[in-house]
């Protein structure tokens, strides 16, 4: 009898460690509609495709660690606070690595916290790509413009610890460019994130529009 293959699995990885001071105050727990920005985030990412989300927090956002675990997603706290987006993918990484020891067939799917308008409508398009080609780099692009979230495949994990210190993980879309699946995105949600007041504003009222 032959052995089926598993499918491959993905894990989603929320950087959440910054200190939103542009935004003057914790930008991830702001009232967005019902809810707020981070749980509306973690909803999106809840469905069956995504085996588990690991939010990466700072070790002293308590708040943030409640509003997380409220939702049902991982909260990964290092015990330094990561400085870069490309050190809270790293510990993410080591922490997925360590519980489910991930196939080079699997991915993971980076979805930083400030992109609050993320739906499914722009999330189903990159998930179904990355189902049919699970060894590309899948990064949706609206209108010529590259945005998140982006999947990886667990093949090149370990090229995120060899980058060097200067490079973020953005190098990885110039080293490995021919493996790079575009997929067009008609929501502008996969380029839209949340900075500054006056962004929040933008948001909260096309919210309540």
């Amino acid at each position: 009898m032959l052995e089926v293959s598993p499918l491959p699995r993905l894990f989603a990885i929320v950087p959440a460690a910054g200190h939103s001071r542009r935004m003057g105050r914790p930008k991830l727990l702001l009232p967005l509609g019902a809810t707020t920005v981070i749980a509306r985030m973690l909803g999106v990412l809840r469905r069956p495709e995504i085996v588990e989300t690991i939010v990466v927090i700072r070790p002293d956002d308590e708040p943030l660690r409640a509003a997380v675990a409220a939702c049902g997603a991982t909260t990964l706290q290092p015990t330094t606070a990561p400085p870069e987006m490309r050190q809270s993918v790293e510990h993410a990484l080591q922490a997925i690595e360590r519980k489910f020891d991930p196939a080079p067939d699997d991915g993971w799917l980076l979805a930083p916290a400030d992109h609050p308008l993320l739906d499914s409508a722009a999330l189903d398009p990159v998930i179904s790509a990355w189902t049919a080609a699970t060894r590309k780099i899948v990064v949706p692009v609206h209108e010529g413009r590259r945005g998140h979230p982006t999947i990886f495949p667990f093949a090149l994990a370990k090229e995120v610890f060899s980058l060097p210190a200067d490079q973020g993980l953005n190098r990885l879309l110039q080293v490995y460019a021919a493996d790079v699946l575009s997929v067009a995105v008609a929501s502008a949600a996969v380029v839209t994130d949340l900075d500054t007041p006056e962004d929040y504003e933008r948001l909260r009222d096309r919210r309540t529009s």
